[in-house]
């Protein structure tokens, strides 16, 4: 499941001032609701203040079940673009990055979890906001028992995140809060004393103190309670020096005990190929970047991808953690936009099998999900997909050159004057004119919206510009049209190769 985000009463009641549009016939949501409300500067500087922690009107009895998806309109009420969000701070930047004159709506259903746990389903406005207004006559989300839950019975810390994962510095420790406000931390071979205290304020912070000595003096802070119910209580402490978030949760039993039969894994792993069958990162499927790609992990722990056009090369290794086997995996990455970057991580192994292997990642930066399964046969449900083949052929044959490049609305076409385009079967691309000469690398992939194009010059002006997953428009032999939404203010640029 993916990690729940607290939003204050003030952003809740944004979103549902800009969550709703007039235009009936193009908006696949409930739209009863028809007031419309333009994004502008007030509202930026309104979430802003919201997004101080110690806002008095803020409220916890409520969490988003992110991800959530955006639709993005301009001032004539035709859709720009979409974008999905994967947390609060996604929430937050969204916004604040929207034009005047702009509009948004929330896509519905949207799932909300009240303070005990239930988890609704909401349809509209009206059902959010009804939410909302009985959420907050009833106080607020922190728990008047928080002292009995907290002292009451023994507590593993199951998170520990602090500029990465550093859950397995605790592992077989128990954690006892006492209600004289000492506290202690037992494993077999040493016991840590700590004192612990709740600020005096509707919302408390937790205040914990378990001396100078490592790894226990990271768990010093004065911890914002984000969730607190008889069985888990999760905490985050945003620094004052960098703005850097750490994140810990306690729960009434450990992580499943570590450890795994990495042996058996990795049997399984090296027998035959593999193909991706789901990447969801931050809540946006991109398994279809993945789908011409076949893998082979080597018994050498090296791992190749192979498909008609490209071989991205990369390593492997399995270890065991606190919460089990973790693949690591770690690819050749050629560009920012390059999208096996999304598959370099440390992720936890959930379940395998001769055929399935899945996977999972809890960012420690935003708290979001992202899942990875391989399976053995290709992913087929690329909605339309597209001949990737055919379009790559047709690239590498002849020489290109901009017809016309729109950048949210500027023409900066006369930028590109005098170059010619051409891309080589070695997925390189390279763009000259007569006195300079710009390398990149080029690739043509499913995606869910058919083919994409995916460019990068890396810092070389002008060509910069065209660093992204390109969707394409149409195609034939003498013209490749294409588009991409930006995911920032929902702009949309517009960019077509001509043959020379």
């Amino acid at each position: 499941m993916n990690k729940l985000a607290k939003l204050s009463f003030l952003t809740f009641l944004l979103i549902f001032l800009v969550s709703s549009c007039t235009t009936e016939d193009s908006l696949p949501f409930d739209d009863s609701n028809s007031d419309m409300v333009a994004v502008n500067s007030e509202l930026g500087d309104l979430l802003l203040r919201t997004s101080d922690n110690n806002n008095t009107s803020s409220i916890d009895c409520i969490d988003l079940v992110y991800p959530l998806t955006f639709f993005i309109y301009n001032s004539d009420q035709q859709q720009t673009g979409t974008q999905t969000v994967g947390n609060d701070g996604e929430l937050l930047a969204l916004l604040l990055s929207l034009d005047p004159g702009t509009y948004i709506a929330l896509q519905f259903p949207i799932n909300v979890v009240l303070q005990d746990g239930t988890v609704v389903e909401v349809n509209s406005n009206a059902e959010l906001v009804t939410l909302i207004s009985d959420c907050s006559s009833n106080g607020g989300g922190f728990p008047s028992d928080f002292e009995t839950i907290l002292t009451t019975g023994s507590w593993f810390v199951t998170y520990f995140f602090d500029d990465q994962d550093e859950t397995g510095d605790f592992a077989g420790y128990e954690f006892t809060f006492n209600p004289d406000n000492t506290a202690q931390a037992v494993s077999t071979a040493n016991s840590v004393d700590g004192t612990w205290s709740l600020t005096n304020s509707n919302t408390p912070d937790l205040n914990l103190f378990f001396g100078n000595n490592t790894p226990f003096d990271e768990l010093d802070e004065d911890w914002d309670i984000i969730e607190a119910t008889q069985d888990i209580i999760k905490l985050k402490h945003i620094s004052g020096g960098d703005g850097s978030v750490d994140f810990l949760t306690y729960e009434r039993t450990p992580n499943g005990g570590g450890g795994g039969n990495t042996s058996e894994f990795t049997d399984n792993l090296i027998n035959s190929v593999w193909y991706v069958n789901l990447l969801e990162d931050d809540g946006n499927n991109e398994t279809c970047h993945y789908v011409e790609y076949e893998f082979k992990f080597n018994a050498n722990e090296t791992v190749t991808a192979i498909s008609t056009s490209n071989t991205v090369n990369g390593t492997w290794a399995v270890t065991n953690s606190s919460s089990g086997i973790d693949l690591i995996l770690n690819f050749e990455i050629t560009g920012s936009d390059d999208p096996f970057e999304d598959l370099n991580d440390d992720w936890d192994v959930t379940s395998f099998d001769a055929q399935i292997i899945k996977l999972i990642d809890i960012s420690g930066g935003n708290g979001g999900t992202d899942y990875l399964n391989f399976g053995r046969n290709p992913y087929e449900d690329c909605n339309g997909g597209g001949n990737t083949t055919e379009l790559a052929n047709i690239l590498m044959d002849g020489q290109w050159y901009v017809q016309s490049y729109i950048d949210d609305g500027d023409d900066e076409t006369n930028d590109y004057n005098g170059y010619t385009l051409t891309f080589n079967s070695d997925g390189t691309v390279v763009a000259a004119n007569n006195s300079n000469t710009i390398n990149g690398t080029w690739s043509v992939v499913n995606s869910s919206n058919g083919l994409d194009v995916l460019l990068d010059f890396g810092t070389a002006m002008p060509f910069d510009e065209f660093n992204d997953d390109w969707d394409v428009v149409t195609y034939n032999n003498t013209r490749v049209e294409l588009f991409d939404v930006s995911g920032g203010n929902g702009g949309t640029d517009y960019l077509t190769f001509q043959k020379l």
